[in-house]
């Protein structure tokens, strides 16, 4: 009796290990899509990024399938083979993209596959192969963070730097914060500039009013701006005042042939001026005439002296004095 109570114990304990190894195998095998209809696909990536076989297959973000097999092509091409659910499969259209990335951010790695925004009716299957994109993997990323991090410490570095030197009041930044007298400066300049702008608005104000003053209609600006006739006039006396500018250039080109004739045609006037000789007879002649004049002259005054005619001169003196007292009266 004791023999077989152990026997029945025993019994059943491995019909319940065989069991729960079975359920095992099934979840297991139906986890990695071994049990049903599959639709194998594949896709080829230039980096897998530590993919593994039975990673999961997702389709939107639902796990739909597992890889089935990683293959090497050559240097710059790896092909990856899934298993996808058949009920899903109908879903996958022939234009859709696959790129790998990790399950969260310290996760598995996991494809994706993701619907293309251009509908195609075909769906994929058996045998299909679907185009690839990359993502920037987590250690690219980290890459790219530690180089930020740097600039940003190198960054950091020359913002205190040129931190330090306003402090001290270097450069234009530091003397405008730490010069009181360029800072007074500038307060002045625009303290001017805006005393120039609003002298410049009245100046403008003043000029508005004066324009909008004047009558268009009665004074001369009005007549110019208005008055056609007046416009044709104005215009024939320009015409008039190029016409005579014209007369006299025609005049000034006579003066010119007329002063060329006197350089180069015989006469009185080109031989007084050309010929020396008769310069110096004139000149000799009008000193003579002068010294005559001269000697004239002394002739008169001794004449005035002389008692024979002093009495004449007296008396035209005294007739002259009379006839000056007679106009000023």
């Amino acid at each position: 009796m004791s023999n077989t109570s152990q026997n029945i114990r025993l019994g059943i304990f491995v019909f319940a290990g065989v069991f729960i190894f079975i359920l095992a195998v099934y979840l297991l095998g139906n986890r990695q899509n071994l049990f049903g209809d599959n639709v194998k696909i594949s896709s080829v990536f230039k980096n897998v990024n530590g993919l593994q076989m039975g990673n999961n297959v997702r389709f939107s973000g639902v796990n739909v399938g597992t890889v089935r097999g990683i293959t090497i092509l050559n240097d710059t091409a790896i092909c990856v083979d899934m298993f996808i659910n058949e009920s899903t499969a109908q879903l996958i259209r022939k234009n859709a993209l696959a790129t790998i990335s990790s399950d969260g951010l310290v996760g598995s790695m996991i494809v994706n596959i993701i619907p293309n925004d251009t509908p195609v009716a075909v769906r994929i299957e058996t045998g299909d192969t679907i185009a690839s994109i990359s993502k920037i993997a987590t250690a690219d990323m980290l890459t790219t963070l530690n180089t930020t991090n740097e600039n940003a410490a190198l960054l950091t570095q020359d913002l205190l730097r040129i931190t330090n030197s306003i402090n001290k009041g270097e450069g234009v930044l530091g003397a405008l914060i730490k010069d009181e007298a360029l800072l007074d400066d500038i307060k002045k300049s625009v303290s001017n500039l805006q005393q120039t702008t609003q002298t410049a608005k009245t100046t403008m104000i003043n000029l508005n009013r004066i324009v909008n003053e004047i009558n268009f209609e009665d004074n001369v600006a009005g007549l110019l701006l208005n008055d056609t006739l007046s416009a044709r006039k104005l215009a024939a006396v320009f015409d008039n005042i190029e016409t005579s500018s014209k007369e006299i250039e025609e005049l000034t080109k006579n003066l010119n042939a007329f002063s060329e004739t006197l350089k180069t045609n015989d006469g009185l006037l080109n031989y007084a001026i050309h010929d020396t000789t008769v310069v110096r007879s004139l000149d000799a002649t009008l000193k003579n005439v002068e010294e005559s004049s001269a000697k004239l002259n002394e002739n008169m005054e001794a004449l005035k002296h002389n008692f024979l005619f002093r009495g004449y001169f007296r008396k035209l003196e005294r007739q002259e004095a009379r006839e000056e007292r007679r106009q000023k009266n």
